[in-house]
């Protein structure tokens, strides 16, 4: 009631099964997935989902335990309520997520950047080159990446990326920052355990190496 007091259309399933049949058939702007539901529950249909669909996902449950946060984050989620919340709280972070993915940063210098031999930012298609291949960023995954390249050779705090890329309602959830800097890892690093682009800073938060210093 008080979504569609704010404007939003609401459609409602009422288990995992019927809820993929919507995503398929309805195309939703945004799901919120309890993880408590019949015949599926919330962590298996988002698995699911992320077959076939990079739909923004807010994850609801009574759990709210860090544990319970990341595997609902690795599995695809992108953001994560727990029981009792209220109506202000789960409608900033629906504005907070939909703001991700609608207003996507882009580089208004450059279409491509080229990191290295191996390594180029395409801004326009907000996807990486790695070794020619073309690999796909989730928004979230791209705005942290622009953030840390535009600021290449300098420190980025764990507090200033959650403010830029999740925005300031986020300021306490340092965890976001370091599963996606995993994530990014994991796709542009040849080795994400020796990272050589995302370096971290101990305490404080990430570089980006500087690309454009020069090679001595």
């Amino acid at each position: 009631m008080n979504l569609e007091i704010e404007g939003h259309q609401i459609i409602e399933a009422r288990n995992g099964y019927e809820a993929l049949e919507y995503v398929r058939t309805k195309l939703p702007d945004l799901i919120l997935l309890d993880v408590m539901m019949p015949e599926l529950d919330g962590f298996e249909t988002l698995r699911m989902i992320r077959e076939f669909s990079s739909i923004p996902v807010i994850m609801l449950t009574a759990k709210g335990e860090e544990n319970d946060k990341v595997y609902g984050l690795e599995l695809g989620a992108d953001d994560y309520v727990a029981k009792p919340f209220g109506p202000r709280e789960l409608s900033s972070r629906i504005k907070a997520v939909l703001r991700r993915f609608e207003n996507p940063s882009t580089s208004p210098n450059k279409a491509v950047l080229k990191i290295d031999d191996r390594f180029s930012i395409d801004f326009n298609r907000r996807e990486v080159i790695i070794d020619n291949k073309h690999v796909k960023l989730r928004p979230t995954e791209y705005r942290l990446l622009y953030h840390l390249v535009e600021n290449a050779g300098w420190t980025v705090t764990h507090e200033q990326l959650l403010a830029k890329v999740w925005g300031y309602e986020y300021r306490d959830e340092a965890h976001y920052v370091r599963l996606y800097v995993n994530y990014l890892r994991e796709k542009i690093e040849a080795d994400p355990t020796d990272p050589k682009y995302i370096l971290t800073e101990r305490g404080v938060g990430y570089r980006f190496v500087d690309y454009k210093a020069p090679v001595s």
